[in-house]
């Protein structure tokens, strides 16, 4: 079967107007799970829905060395890191994150996260304040924290913003994608030196600390990774814990706009709690997409695919598609109060299988994260969100968030 082919020579241009939308607009004009198009001046296959994330998630089929562009290694993930390897190396590599993600190490987090809300809030009383940057530098305490990695009260928002700035990089041409590059190139710096002093006995850290299992770690070949891997891998579990602020901040804006369930979590149903946190993964945007590459040629579904090919996944337009969702553009936390688990039709931080493969394994800790600041804001902050400030969400705009960021005033 011949797959649809989008005419005209590249249409990075439309990405960047379209965003999140991209992808769903052309399947859906199409009439087809996927359609090929030309970005970056490179052949590109963009696929949509359960069956295309089950598909994806193949890994005899699919590689994803080779599949993340460079610009996006050197200011999101790093050059090298767990995202860009495959077959056992992955899996060795993987499974050191794996192992910060115990329940013991999940309600440290959770601690942690709670701790440190409540000793922000005691400073904020009376102040008006942008809460998605106070947000990034919490969590950026609670990750050093977490992770057992030493951070000067007055490094806390500059780290923070090179953190924030990776993130912000992925969608980002020009200053805004330079700003991520540089911010990484800083911290990475910054982070390489903590190894080199953790390794020479210069830093003390509790046991099982994520510092300790990357500077300890050994890769298939049995070496401990060098200095520079090092870094980039204990950046990968610092950055994503500062990343959960933008889901923190959609969370505070559903709180906003649908009151009704900031008295629902008052009730302090756990159950209600987990819902609303899923639902807020779902219904706004965050990862747009994710990209691999074909390993040899075979067919799916009568479409043919040729070794070689590079893939992009489309997790916004999953996480909204109607075949997979009731109402998907509404905001209806109850929706997974009966709800089966699916590795493949909820993907907001990717499909498939955490712990054999390339799902984020670090999904637990978002939750958790999320969880604790929700029932923070919920139960112990007395604030009022200011009038007049731009709220809207750019769907274009890749990674969002409420335009005026969410200013508050904490009473």
């Amino acid at each position: 079967m011949q797959r649809p082919i989008e005419p005209g020579l590249d249409h990075s241009l439309d990405l960047l107007t379209e965003g999140y939308s991209f992808i769903r607009n052309r399947t859906e004009s199409f009439g087809a799970p996927l359609f090929e198009t030309r970005l970056m001046g490179k052949p590109m296959i963009c696929m949509t829905g359960k069956e295309a994330v089950q598909l994806f998630y193949d890994e005899n089929r699919f590689q994803r060395h080779g599949a993340i562009p460079k610009r996006i290694q050197k200011s999101l993930f790093g050059v090298g890191g767990v995202q860009t390897m495959d077959g056992e190396l992955h899996a060795i590599r993987k499974e050191l994150f794996l192992s910060l993600m115990t329940e013991e190490k999940l309600a440290e987090l959770r601690s942690l996260t709670m701790a440190q809300w409540r000793v922000w809030a005691e400073e904020q009383k009376g102040r008006e304040v942008v809460l998605f940057d106070e947000t990034e530098e919490i969590l950026c305490r609670v990750a050093c924290l977490w992770a057992g990695v030493p951070l000067k009260d007055a490094d806390v928002g500059m780290r923070a913003y090179e953190f924030g700035a990776m993130v912000d990089a992925f969608g980002g041409v020009g200053p805004r994608y330079q700003e991520g590059k540089k911010a990484r190139k800083r911290a990475e710096q910054w982070i390489k030196q903590i190894i080199e002093k953790y390794r020479a006995g210069a830093i003390e850290s509790e046991e099982g600390k994520a510092i300790q299992a990357v500077a300890t770690h050994r890769d298939a070949d049995g070496r401990l990774l060098d200095a520079q891997s090092a870094a980039v891998e204990l950046i990968n579990v610092l950055r994503p814990v500062v990343a959960v602020a933008r889901f923190i901040i959609f969370g505070a804006l559903a709180l906003h706009d649908f009151p009704v369930y900031k008295d629902r979590l008052k009730e302090r149903e756990e159950d209600f709690l987990e819902m609303f946190a899923q639902e807020v993964r779902r219904y706004y945007p965050f990862a747009p997409m994710l990209g691999a590459k074909t390993r040899y040629d075979f067919k799916w579904n009568g479409y043919r695919f040729a070794k070689g090919e590079t893939v992009l996944l489309d997790l916004y337009g999953t996480n909204h598609d109607p075949e997979l969702w009731e109402d998907p553009d509404t905001f209806l936390p109850e929706r997974f109060a009966d709800r089966k688990e699916d590795l493949y039709d909820f993907v907001p931080q990717g499909g498939g299988d955490p712990k054999t493969g390339h799902r984020c394994p670090g999904e637990k800790a978002t939750v958790e994260i999320m969880k604790a600041s929700f029932r923070f804001l919920v139960e112990e902050l007395d604030y009022e969100v200011i009038d007049g400030q731009d709220l809207t969400v750019s769907h274009v705009r890749m990674p969002t968030l409420p335009k005026s960021r969410f200013i508050i005033r904490v009473k």
